[in-house]
């Protein structure tokens, strides 16, 4: 059981990596290597999640395929050997872990939908009574599902965290058409991700969406990125889902309580993971994995 914190691939130039992704360009198309790392806090941490880079690669697949009627997506594939002969030599590295995409232009915030009140939307509720601007109904509790799922815009931030706009903000960034569609995509492609799941006994309490433009910002819009795994969404199993608690969930939230436990300032040095909380946060990535798709990564 190996764990991949960083790919190379000599010849094929690195446009750049993430805290969780490594991307290579390959023209017209990039290669995007979902690697093993993980975040708490801000900050990657020197110990990675095995198979963790598979299921956030497998799962966005499989979303992908679902949404295709709602939305196009930028995967071209998964399948090593479709890939060009410059990086199939790294099939060992890449395989179950990478997209070949189509190169798009991102549109330059987070599409946020929310289901239920939680994270910085609950901290927010406290303070303004609302989310992103949104007017939420009052009295709700820590993990209350709202009466409608709703959109609350995100900016890109570079370093930190993420920061909740208006939609008003979103349209200045964007334009009123763009931020409409988008607004309208998300919350279609997360309501039909909150049927499917349901089914499976899980709660997306909230997630987060990206998309681009093709043909250099001036074709379709499309859905990219990563599409409602761990990384990117709250997940809760509806058996342990109470409202006025904060539930367990599928995601690295694991490692943040350890880290909280330990009393970690959250500066450098990071601290590193004990190999039991590696192995149950392992674990959880894989579980939902089985639970959204009904089989094992591959």
């Amino acid at each position: 059981m190996g764990t991949v914190l960083r790919v190379n691939i000599p010849g094929v130039p690195h446009l750049g990596s993430g805290k969780v992704r490594d991307i290579f360009d390959l023209g017209e198309r990039l290669l995007m290597v979902s690697s093993d790392r993980i975040s708490a806090f801000d900050h990657v941490l020197s110990v990675g999640i095995p198979d963790k880079g598979k299921v956030l690669t497998q799962l966005s697949k499989h979303w992908f395929a679902v949404m295709e009627d709602i939305v196009a997506n930028h995967l071209i594939s998964t399948d090593v050997a479709a890939f060009p002969e410059s990086v199939r030599a790294h099939a060992s590295e890449l395989a179950g872990r990478s997209m070949l995409v189509r190169r798009a232009k991102m549109f330059p915030v987070e599409c946020v939908v929310r289901g239920y009140l939680a994270g910085s939307g609950w901290k927010e509720y406290q303070e303004t009574g609302g989310v992103s601007g949104v007017r939420l109904p009052a009295g709700l509790k820590l993990a209350s599902r709202l009466p409608e799922p709703v959109f609350t815009p995100a900016s890109k931030a570079v370093t930190g965290h993420d920061e909740n706009i208006s939609f008003d903000k979103m349209v200045q960034a964007v334009g009123r058409a763009d931020a409409e569609r988008l607004r309208e995509l998300s919350l279609a492609v997360f309501r039909r991700a909150g049927e499917r799941a349901e089914s499976q006994g899980i709660i997306i309490a909230d997630t987060k969406f990206e998309f681009g433009r093709l043909d250099s910002g001036r074709g379709e819009i499309v859905l990219a990125d990563e599409v409602l795994t761990p990384d990117s969404s709250r997940f809760w199993d509806r058996e342990t889902y109470r409202v006025g608690i904060s539930p367990p969930s599928f995601d690295k939230q694991f490692v943040r309580d350890y880290l909280e436990s330990i009393q970690w300032d959250k500066n450098p040095p990071v601290p590193g993971l004990p190999a039991d909380i590696v192995e149950g946060t392992r674990k959880r990535y894989l579980e939902i994995h089985r639970r959204l798709t009904g089989r094992d990564i591959e």
